[in-house]
């Protein structure tokens, strides 16, 4: 018998769709029967399945106490994979969209820490969302750097910020881009920092945070990074706990594409390791994680299907 996954797509219903910028479009997402949607974390994400099969991950820049919505913004990419192309161009008001379950956040929880966002363009969705709920708090220890070339996406939301003294735009079209490690200053136990943006933005906010505490850093990803080719892969062989079905691995082949290839169900989109989609618990045996996306604690049971390996000769899954 194929092991079953618990239901963790819902159905959505478009209320909303309102441009916000050059390419971006803001689509706001409810219940069809007017039910409060599940709850989410400050600089939550989810994952929208889109008609015909894509599965695209967007963050949430809504304020989370919103429960009767969810509010994405998509910038169209005419070089990308097609999901922002399908949404920009085929979607429309009324239509129904399956949900994933949110995901993922920023850490607000101690009030004792201050926070500085760092984001490329479209970067800024997820913090949005924190810091919304930072100011429902009451709470202003916190400051956007938002790096655009003119007129930034989503204006309406951000100017409000700026003139709080809260935001700070650098327009690269009249000036460089500012250095990174000069916006986020040298490492602080009660400052934490999060930068979300294209690679070159996360390569070098990666080396000007290379001496901070990894609790005090967060970092969200457009694209995931290319994994290298390891000369040590091997095959080994999966163990699905609830079944007692054994399946071979090939050496090089991800856990994602081989359960997957035997009828396994299991929900997928970056395929690097940086959105949380095909997070699969494992048992017994070794995992190598190679994900940008799990703690060390949440390690300890959980791996990314899409990257992780194992470096015994089996690999027990609770599936």
């Amino acid at each position: 018998m194929t092991p079953r996954r618990p239901i963790t797509t819902i159905r959505t219903v478009i209320t909303s769709i309102s441009p916000s910028g050059h390419n971006v479009k803001l689509f706001a997402l409810a219940d069809p029967e007017g039910w409060d949607l599940p709850p989410y974390k400050p600089g939550g994400h989810i994952d929208l399945h889109l008609p015909d099969g894509p599965v695209r991950t967007y963050s949430l820049c809504n304020d989370p106490a919103e429960q009767d919505r969810y509010l994405v913004a998509v910038k169209r990419d005419a070089a990308g994979r097609g999901g922002s192309i399908l949404l920009h161009d085929q979607i429309r008001v009324g239509q129904e969209i399956g949900v994933s379950l949110p995901r993922g956040g920023v850490d607000l929880s101690d009030p004792t820490i201050s926070h500085r966002f760092v984001a490329g363009g479209i970067g800024v969705t997820p913090f949005l969302s924190a810091v919304a709920a930072l100011q429902r708090a009451g709470r202003s220890d916190f400051m956007l750097h938002l790096v655009a070339r003119g007129t930034p996406p989503l204006a309406d939301l951000i100017t409000p910020l700026v003139e709080a003294g809260q935001a700070v735009l650098h327009d690269t079209r009249t000036r460089p881009r500012p250095d990174l490690a000069a916006l986020v200053g040298p490492p602080r136990d009660d400052i934490a920092v999060a930068c979300c943006g294209p690679p070159g933005m996360i390569e070098d906010f990666e080396k000007a945070t290379a001496t901070w505490a990894p609790e005090r850093l967060h970092i969200e990803y457009f694209l995931p990074p290319a994994l290298p080719d390891s000369p040590e892969a091997r095959p080994y062989t999966l163990v699905l706990a609830r079944t007692g079905t054994e399946i071979a691995v090939p050496a090089g082949a991800t856990i994602l594409d081989t359960l997957q290839a035997n009828g396994i169900d299991v929900p997928s989109s970056c395929g690097g390791g940086v959105c949380g989609a095909c997070h699969v618990d494992w048992l017994a045996g070794n995992p190598i994680h190679r994900d940008r996306v799990l703690t060390p604690a949440q390690r300890e049971r959980t791996l990314m299907a899409c990257v992780a390996a194992s470096a015994d000769e089996r690999l027990t899954l609770d599936l």
